[in-house]
């Protein structure tokens, strides 16, 4: 489970974000605790109202309105009665207990979780103290929930972001618009928020892992021509199926006009120590040997990057978009070098190959001990990953780079014989 603790000045602004969401479907008022009605029986005024009354008691506090979010693991199953327990608990063991709150279980991502809307204005006009209460009180709630209900503990990764992302359930916003809208929108909104990008390809390669995509429309089309943006799920083919969903119609709106903005911001959060990462990720496993462009995308997947290969209707492959989802970042191959494009990289795997085959015949000669085989003398053969050309530059990476000993060895056959004849200088002199 991951706590996460929001407070602001505004009840009216907390209230009207989750009631939004319930008007849209995107959300559920399971439970009005400690309030004189049902949530069912209220409106929104009625429910803002025992908030802001307790508010209005301390004019003092600038800081009233309390949102806490808890999440949980994908793979847990968790019932409205079981949510509304943990709830109660939470709020008591972070020195709640007594207050009015509003429980909103959300549906717009790929995990469970659910919303507490509340006011940190108790009855008698005090403030309770907000000071590292996240960070503090919430963690120790969250962790003896984890215990008492036996929930899936969060570690350190998943304490600092949400739970990863799944994707979309293509046969299920199938069914219609509002479920295509609320598949959607739980992956766009955490995709645009934590991932850095600079076009909106760089968005659709992070969208298409989860089934969407930003469809701003062909050539000539309505909405190429009025600059519009529409939402569509994909199928296992990359083929556009379902209802579209207008930008606008998001409560964030993500609207091509509000993304090219986020490009220019995003754009000055990636730093080279990014760049760094991936391209040192992909030198060090083309160092294992023989490998197509499919099985190295396999490979850095497990290292947390997604290797986005681009492909026309014939099946020619024009380009690589490389997707970091420890980093957050998103790159074209040409943003970290020529060696990193699309065709560098089918050139580095087709080198690969070529050493591979290089290398297991190498290991049927025999050779003699004391001898090198082709590596002057010295007796000291290269690692197996050495051996080819090394004149072909696409295929050497990084990492052979600062491995490879280049022309240690007679350097320092030189420099011992060098020294065995000055000490043999130094001895006759003292003679």
């Amino acid at each position: 489970m991951v706590a996460v603790m929001h407070a602001s000045g505004s009840l009216r602004n907390c209230l009207n974000y989750n009631e939004q969401k319930v008007k849209s479907g995107d959300a559920k008022c399971l439970e009005a605790g400690n309030y004189p009605m049902d949530a069912a029986d209220m409106n929104f005024y009625q429910k803002l109202a025992r908030l802001e009354n307790l508010a209005a008691l301390n004019q003092r506090t600038k800081v009233n309105s309390v949102h806490f979010s808890l999440n949980f693991h994908p793979d847990e199953k968790l019932s409205e009665a079981l949510l509304k327990e943990i709830a109660e608990v939470f709020l008591d063991k972070v020195g709640f207990a007594g207050q009015p709150y509003l429980l909103y279980q959300h549906f717009d991502a790929g995990h469970p979780h659910i919303h507490l809307v509340t006011t940190n204005i108790k009855p008698d006009g005090k403030a309770i103290n907000l000071n590292n209460m996240g960070r503090n009180q919430a963690q120790a709630a969250r962790r003896e929930i984890e215990i008492g209900y036996g929930l899936m503990q969060a570690d350190k990764v998943q304490e600092r972001e949400v739970y990863n992302l799944k994707p979309v359930n293509v046969q299920r916003a199938l069914y219609g618009r509002m479920e295509t809208k609320r598949a959607i929108a739980g992956v766009l909104s955490s995709v645009i928020k934590n991932y850095k990008f600079n076009s909106l390809p760089q968005l659709n390669a992070v969208l298409g892992l989860y089934n969407i995509t930003a469809d701003p429309g062909s050539e000539g089309s309505r909405i190429r021509e009025h600059e519009g943006l529409v939402y569509r799920v994909l199928d296992e083919q990359g083929n556009k199926v379902g209802v579209p969903i207008r930008a606008s119609d998001f409560f964030d709106k993500p609207t091509l006009k509000k993304l090219q903005q986020k490009f220019i911001e995003k754009e000055a959060q990636k730093l080279p120590e990014h760049r760094g990462r991936i391209r040192q990720t992909i030198d060090l496993e083309l160092l294992r040997g023989r490998m197509d462009l499919q099985e190295l995308a396999a490979r850095l997947k497990s290292s947390g990057i997604d290797m986005v290969i681009r492909q026309n209707a014939e099946g020619l492959i024009y380009g690589v978009t490389y997707v970091d989802h420890v980093k957050k970042t998103v790159f074209n191959g040409s943003e970290l070098g020529k060696e990193y494009s699309a065709k560098a990289m089918l050139e580095r795997c087709a080198n690969t190959e070529g050493r591979g085959e290089r290398n297991r015949a190498g290991e049927a000669k025999k050779v003699r001990p004391g001898k090198a085989s082709g590596h002057g003398r010295g007796g000291v053969n290269k690692p197996e990953y050495f051996t080819g050309e090394r004149e072909n530059n696409s295929g050497f990476g990084l990492a052979e780079a600062l491995l490879d000993p280049g022309d240690q060895r007679e350097a320092m056959d030189w420099q011992l014989k060098l020294s065995k004849r000055k000490k043999k200088r130094r001895r006759l002199s003292q003679d």
